[in-house]
């Protein structure tokens, strides 16, 4: 009875333990949100202390509306945004119906990886070197190429650089998708109806995708329409897009402007829920309301999905090569296909700066990354438990999201404005805490399937064997998704190495990154020296991404090892839940490759 009544008050113990983890979790993952949006609320309407402005008025948003160029700023923020993101979604399911279990397929599946882990900064940089004036391209081609994407009035250069950037990581959300449509047997009953490929794409398939691929495309869209490091890069100036214009008002050394900042960061936020929101519509007008297109008649558009991916794959992953020799470069005189003297003397150069700031951009990277898996175990943990038990709350979708489809301008002035208040003076804190907030989501989102396809079974039997709950989830569960976490692990740091804004507000600019230092060195410096800090940024993720597919392939052999062993000593009582485990064992290992 005494022994009953100890296992029933450590497992008491143990879930009020747990509850409280959860709390702690979602309160320091989630926090910021406040301080961010109420910020932003009270200094758009004047109320900002720290210029003693105590009183509420309209004073940002009548000097915003005064600027000249507002409104055409604004018309280039909603064209390059949904420009952007309807030209990924439409070139990523062209790629799919065209490559979709082809010959081509296992090849576009392996190179995933290496595109999505290179930085939209160090990309930007490359895509820049290519298409200047004086770049790659028109070297090559010479006075038969007469463009300018760089900087141009019309973002015609922002919108193919965030199109190329954005499909892979499409592609990367499409495959569980239609994984779960069951691709094959859909296309043979299509057939079987006289329907073409093309067709049963078109007609069968999208209406499906869409829906699925829904959170993906806000994620693009709300990335598009408040970007600012690709934007300074090479998007236009004059004017430049309305992330761009807010983030300089912000820089700006007199204070009165911050006001009109604040006010401009809210329409930002504005403008990015009305784009979510006509992304939902536009799926519910093709889906549910005008769908007559579905049924009425066989006709498909052309797509050239192989076209489109070679391309993509051709540009991102020559600007490496591009960085690697203009890094190495002393002189490239124009229309010179190659440089004509080459040189270490700018490594050399910056080598000494290169120690620190590698070392910084590591260490913020792993402490937060390492932070925010803990919490996206946790709260996947609690999900799991809530599913199961009824009474607990489930923390929502949505909130873990916003970090993802807010902008990250308007959030991070009112953190800012927080800190101001707290103890401003922690900068490395802060930062960490931001790269924290906004690397949760896509741990998250990386850790969702695997925990989903765990079998539960598997649980339930250890636990009736006499297994505490801890015990059960480090010997049973954690070593069948290791691989998984050390991919999630391995995204976290390469999200908090790309972050440009978080490091730069909350650090004052004190804290130097690769990120920083390669957008800052790109307007009107050295080409040399910004390859140089470009190509380290796009190195450095790649580091890390070796090291978790090596540890997850390594772990994957042994959690096989594991599952063997489990089977043999359970064959009697865990059958199911031992085939199961194979089972989720090898998707996990296919992952992580």
């Amino acid at each position: 009875m005494n022994a009953l009544l100890k296992s029933v008050n450590s497992q008491s113990i143990a879930s009020i333990t747990f509850k409280v983890v959860v709390l702690l979790t979602v309160i320091i993952s989630f926090l910021p949100l406040f301080p961010g949006l109420v910020g932003l609320i009270f200094a758009a309407f004047g109320y900002i202390p720290a210029i003693d402005q105590y009183t509420f008025s309209f004073t940002g948003f009548n000097a915003l509306l005064a600027w000249p160029g507002l409104n055409q700023s604004i018309m280039l923020t909603l064209f390059v945004s949904i420009t952007s993101t309807l030209l990924s979604a439409v070139c990523c399911f062209a790629i799919l119906q065209s490559c979709w279990h082809s010959r081509w397929w296992k090849q576009i599946e392996t190179l995933l990886a290496p595109i999505m882990a290179l930085p939209h900064v160090a990309f930007a940089v490359g895509f820049a070197f290519l298409f200047t004036p004086s770049g790659f391209i028109a070297r090559v081609f010479g006075e038969q190429i007469d463009w300018q994407l760089i900087h141009d009035q019309y973002g015609i250069g922002l919108i193919l650089a965030l199109t190329l950037k954005e499909i892979p990581f499409l592609l990367f959300m499409s495959i569980p998708l239609l994984k779960q449509l069951n691709i094959n047997t859909t296309l043979i009953t299509a057939q079987s109806l006289g329907y073409n490929n093309a067709q049963a794409w078109q007609k069968i398939i999208l209406p499906q995708w869409l829906p699925k691929i829904r959170f993906s495309l806000f994620a693009v869209m709300a990335y598009s329409i408040s970007v600012v490091d690709v934007a300074l890069i090479i998007g236009p100036t004059q004017p430049p897009t309305l992330a761009v214009l807010v983030w300089q008002w912000l820089n700006d050394a007199d204070l009165a402007t911050l006001p009109k900042a604040s006010a401009g960061a809210l329409v930002l936020l504005l403008l990015c829920l009305v784009t979510l929101f006509s992304i939902r519509l536009a799926e519910w007008l093709i889906t549910v309301k005008c769908k007559t297109w579905q049924s009425n008649g066989r006709y498909s558009l052309p797509i050239g999905g192989k076209s489109i991916i070679t391309i993509t794959y051709l540009i991102a992953l020559i600007t490496l090569p591009m960085l690697l020799i203009w890094s190495f470069a002393q002189r490239w005189r124009f229309p010179d296909i190659t440089p004509s003297k080459w040189s270490l003397r700018f490594w050399q150069q910056e080598w000494h700066y290169l120690l620190d700031i590698i070392a910084n951009s590591m260490m913020i990277a792993l402490i937060s990354a390492t932070i925010a898996l803990i919490f996206a175990i946790i709260v996947h943990e609690h999900s799991v438990k809530a599913a199961a038990n009824k009474q607990w709350l489930k923390v929502p979708r949505l909130l873990i999201a916003i970090p993802m489809l807010a902008p990250q301008l308007s959030l991070l002035f009112g953190m800012q404005v927080a800190t101001l208040y707290i103890a401003h003076q922690h900068y490395y804190l802060w930062v960490i805490w931001a790269h924290t907030f906004f690397a949760f989501p896509y741990i998250f989102l990386a850790l969702d399937g695997p925990w989903r396809s765990y079998d539960q079974r598997l649980d339930n039997v250890a636990l009736s064997l006499g297994m505490s709950p801890f015990k059960t989830w480090w010997q049973i569960k954690r070593p069948l998704l290791l691989p998984a976490i050390w991919i999630a692990w391995a995204v976290g740091i390469s999200v908090s190495l790309a972050q440009y804004l978080p490091t730069l507000m909350l650090g004052s600019g004190r804290i130097s990154t690769l990120t920083t230092e390669a957008v800052a060195l790109s307007s009107g410096q050295d080409r040399r020296i910004s390859a140089i800090y470009a190509l380290l940024q796009s190195i450095t993720p790649f580091i890390f991404y070796i090291i978790a597919i090596v540890a997850s392939r390594k772990t994957g052999s042994l959690e096989q090892q594991d599952a063997g062993s489990n089977h043999h000593t359970h064959a009697t009582t865990s059958a199911p839940p031992s085939t199961s485990t194979n089972r989720v064992t090898t998707r996990n290992v296919s992952i992580s490759k």
